[in-house]
């Protein structure tokens, strides 16, 4: 599933402009796995588990990320990765590969919106990380990974408050605030796709028949001197979401927004000095008694 960030509808795309479409994404999960390496393994490290989980099942995997920050945290454990994309499960393989860890993945390709899901075995912790806000039907879905669970198994949402931030507010000086406008366009032109982002899972969780066993939300807050990918990752994010809200744009903030994606350019984000990683990411752990 897609963490960062913008909905790209799939109906209608030609197969060269999809692949294209699922290679610009699939950078973009990467250097989000990067970027929150450190944020992710906090989660991992926090989860309330009364024992070492020994079948993880890893929902809207993407390339991976949840996938080897758990593989990691649990050396005796093997995932199940589950996602829409082929696309994204071959390339999570290849990284299995790559690691040596291809023995303890096994790549499942699902649209979890259907009703009826494949068989996933019976885990003792599913986790779902930037993936439940994309489903159609998530109270059917919860009840379903409910069932799934094997009894007194964990589950763990994790959610992002909306797309990263990478400028001051009053940046760029051209055009101050323009980051907000740009995310303010997004907004509008995603509610109707995902209702659900930003949504308190609390309740959702509860009325499934789960227990919760604690709640936390993560600040991040990393300047562009914690990574080098940074630069990059804000260009991906930023590139995507101008891909789907140009026409809602002014043409003054098309323009700047165009210099600061523009990598060529002096006004580059790469050339900044004031980037930075502004988030925050919520966890849920709940338990099917």
């Amino acid at each position: 599933m897609n963490h960062a960030h913008t909905h790209t509808p799939r109906h209608g795309a030609s197969r060269g402009h999809h692949h294209e479409q699922m290679e610009g994404q699939a950078e973009i999960l990467d250097l989000d796995a990067e970027v929150l390496a450190e944020h992710t393994a906090s989660i991992t490290a926090w989860l309330p588990l009364q024992t070492d989980p020994h079948h993880i099942v890893d929902l809207g995997c993407g390339t991976g990320a949840g996938t080897f920050a758990l593989l990691d945290r649990f050396p005796d454990a093997h995932v199940t990765a589950v996602d829409t994309s082929a696309e994204h499960l071959q390339r999570l393989r290849t990284k299995a590969c790559t690691l040596g860890v291809q023995e303890r993945v096994r790549t499942v390709h699902a649209d979890l919106d259907e009703a009826a899901w494949p068989d996933l075995g019976s885990p003792d912790l599913v986790w779902a990380s930037a993936s439940m806000h994309h489903m159609a039907h998530p109270d059917r879905a919860l009840r379903t990974i409910h069932d799934t669970l094997a009894p007194g198994g964990l589950f763990a949402v994790v959610e992002l408050a909306g797309p990263p931030r990478f400028l001051p507010a009053d940046a760029p000086a051209e055009r101050p605030g323009l980051e907000e406008r740009v995310h303010a366009a997004a907004d509008r032109r995603q509610a109707e796709h995902m209702p659900h982002r930003g949504a308190d899972w609390g309740p959702m969780l509860t009325a499934a028949g789960f227990t919760i066993e604690g709640e936390r939300t993560i600040a991040v807050n990393l300047d562009r001197t914690r990574s080098e990918a940074i630069g990059r990752y804000a260009t991906g994010v930023l590139q995507r979401i101008r891909s789907v809200i140009a026409d809602s744009l002014s043409s003054e903030d098309l323009t700047v927004l165009d210099q600061l994606l523009d990598t060529s350019s002096p006004h580059s984000i790469l050339r900044r000095d004031d980037l930075m990683v502004r988030t925050e990411r919520t966890v849920w752990a709940v338990r099917r008694n």
